[in-house]
């Protein structure tokens, strides 16, 4: 069988990359960086893939030049295409932020050749950017093929030794003629077509079979697509009698959806136990803060969202053994099930050269002891979300299950935000400090020309920028949209010109904003209550609004929502009623404070693969008439709509 190896330099995208080669019917496969030369002879090209680093600097992943020499194609995507530059003798240096992209370019084609056969002379297309870094001189023999505004050398190449360079990623969907160039490159390699989704699946259930062995397999089941599909792979492979599947109820889950997720599996023919652990968890993170002692308050000491992460893992692990000690199984004839997808191991670092964008519950210490023990299968940690919906229709699971939104295995735990302290009123937007008052004017100066103001909000969220995890504030767009039309062309504007930032919300109700307060949250009872009403009344919007959700595979072209999480921050908005005491906020609280102290955050996203994202434009009016009706409830002061791309957002606010 052909192959083409991908070169993985800590790049978001590098197991992207081999799913669309494969996806184009040749099989690939993923290397570190410091393979044998002797081995890269099997392979018919070879994929250089981005990453987080610069190549400039001391440490920094690196090749052995000698691998120009093999005589084989060669495509550097983004790092990759650094590197190439940086080896050969031409020149990388560090851009400044304004000529940093990320998110969509306009690129122009100037020779359409090699990998850019079959387009056409002075063509734009639209591309995906990620990159500070930038190629200022080519090296020897290089030429450009196509340039995009802030970037001459979009694509470069050696023609004649097919040795290709391109800034941009096109594996990821929003490259809109992405796999083009990928299969121009499959074209030049040779490589023979001759990789199919069922053999693939053919070898997961054989890989399950080879690693269980005479053993049997405990597995916790969250009712997502992820777990749902793993556990039934590891049924057809073992049989129902050698698995056992437990849906744990952590307390942070939506809205009554331990009894639907229990009821749709097991009408798909798949048999769950229920444990209840909601007390457990909220126990657990509730002491799990030194120094606090927060007993009858109903009130968990954990905001940090790192730490929730880890904490909300260790919890699942420490569940499952006393499940399996209350079921009396022997831990030497048992292993633990996980429905990890790549994503999750990507994000968490899971590769050798690539940062951390979040902890995933699935890849917290304790998960990374039991890889190493052979004591963990995770039939489906090398597809991504799409894949793993095909591979759930193989197996003859329902489209209703089979659609289902992604859920964050910590549940409403990483979409609840938390402040543990009491915030002078001075560092809000009711008082700014120069910073952010200068930050603020340097933006609205920017949007001079445009109808709409905007405030840096006194929160933050994670995102994903060149491949390195961030951790800013979002600022707020605030004026009168007919659509999303202008936003979604300002949006990435103000993240790739601010470093600042990192995500971009339009405020949806009220309709102005003056003054933004953030005060004490933690994650409370009533707290996850007022989430889950809100989701709920979110979702069933949904099913209304986007009625494709309901039924898998989508229609071509259809533009379904991939997924609209919805977010509680302790944010106060224009709230009359504060009570202040030397300049600081109260502690908040639902039962004891004033009402109005929490905000809304509304993410609806489009994607296939969950590594990258558009924002959906979903109809404004409609938009509006969902935040009446979730701020009915007067603790909510606000409802915002975020309209950031991933990257530099990620889908999660934490």
């Amino acid at each position: 069988m052909h192959k083409i190896a991908i070169i993985d330099f800590g790049s978001q995208y590098a197991h992207l990359i081999a799913r669309r080669i494969r996806n184009l019917n040749v099989y690939s496969e993923i290397l570190d960086n410091n393979i044998l030369l002797e081995k890269l002879k099997e392979y018919k090209g070879i994929i250089l893939s981005g990453g987080p680093e610069s190549v400039y600097e001391e440490g920094s992943p690196s090749l052995d030049k000698r691998i120009f020499e093999l005589g084989l194609p060669i495509l550097g995507i983004c790092y990759g295409h650094q590197l190439i530059t940086h080896l050969l003798g031409g020149t990388v240096e560090k851009g400044d932020f304004i000529g940093a992209e990320f998110g969509k370019a306009e690129m122009e084609i100037l020779k359409p050749e090699g990998i850019l056969k079959k387009f056409k002379k002075n063509e734009k297309t639209v591309v995906w950017m990620s990159h500070n870094d930038k190629v200022t001189k080519l090296a020897d023999n290089f030429e450009i093929l196509a340039s995009s505004k802030d970037d001459p050398y979009s694509v470069v190449a050696d023609l004649k030794k097919n040795f290709y360079g391109i800034q941009f990623h096109p594996e990821v969907v929003h490259s809109e003629k992405g796999m083009q160039i990928l299969n121009n490159f499959i074209d030049l390699t040779g490589a023979k077509r001759d990789w199919n989704k069922q053999s693939f699946i053919e070898k997961i259930v054989e890989d399950i079979k080879k690693q269980v062995g005479d053993r049997n397999v405990f597995m916790l089941i969250s009712g997502g697509v992820d777990s749902s599909v793993a556990y039934s792979l590891l049924v057809k492979a073992l049989g129902q009698k050698r698995v056992i599947g437990y849906l744990i109820d952590t307390g942070l889950m939506r809205k009554n959806e331990a009894e639907e997720v229990k009821e749709m599996l097991e009408n798909a023919g798949i048999a769950i136990n229920v444990w209840d652990a909601k007390e457990y968890f909220l126990k657990a993170l509730c002491h799990s803060c030194e120094g606090r002692n927060l007993k009858g308050h109903g009130d968990f000491a954990v905001t940090e969202p790192e730490q929730k992460r880890q904490i909300i893992g260790a919890c699942f692990l420490e569940v499952q053994a006393e499940i399996a000690k209350s079921l009396n199984l022997n831990p030497e004839n048992w292993l633990l099930g996980q429905g990890t997808i790549y994503p999750d191991t990507i994000e968490s670092g899971g590769t050798k050269n690539s940062h951390k964008i979040k902890t995933h519950h699935n890849r917290v210490p304790e998960i990374e002891d039991l890889i190493k023990q052979g004591l963990l299968i995770e039939p489906i940690k090398d597809l991504y979300k799409d894949e793993v919906r095909e591979v759930g229709l193989a197996l003859g699971l329902p489209s209703k299950l089979i659609s289902r939104h992604p859920f964050p295995g910590p549940g409403l735990g990483v979409r609840i935000l938390c402040n543990s302290t009491v915030i002078p009123v001075q560092t809000g937007i009711l008082k700014n400090s120069i910073n952010f008052k200068n930050l603020n004017d340097e933006i609205n100066n920017f949007l001079a020309n445009t109808n709409f103001k905007a405030k840096v909000l006194p929160i933050k969220s994670v995102g994903v920028q060149g491949d390195f995890r961030t951790y800013k504030k979002p600022v707020v767009l605030i004026g009168d949209a007919k659509d999303f039309q202008k936003l979604a062309e300002l949006s990435p504007a103000i993240t790739n010109k601010f470093s600042e930032i990192n995500r971009v919300l339009y405020l949806i109700s009220p309709n102005n904003l003056n003054n933004a307060l953030p005060v004490k949250g933690v994650l409370s009872s009533d707290r996850i209550q007022c989430l889950q009403e809100a989701d709920s009344i979110a979702m069933k919007w949904l099913d209304k609004v986007d009625t494709s959700r309901q039924v898998y595979p989508p229609k071509p072209n259809e533009g379904r929502v991939w997924q609209m999480p919805v977010v509680l921050v302790p944010l106060a908005i224009d709230n009359p009623a504060f009570d202040l005491k030397d300049g600081f906020a109260l502690i908040r609280g639902r039962k004891k404070f004033n009402q109005g102290n929490e905000s809304i955050i509304l993410r609806p996203v489009c994607s296939e693969e969950a590594m990258t994202a558009n924002f959906a434009q979903l109809p404004m009016e409609q938009v509006r008439e969902l935040a009446k009706e979730i701020m009915k409830d007067k603790e909510i002061s606000a409802v915002f709509y975020d309209i950031t791309n991933k990257p530099p957002a990620t889908i999660e606010w934490e």
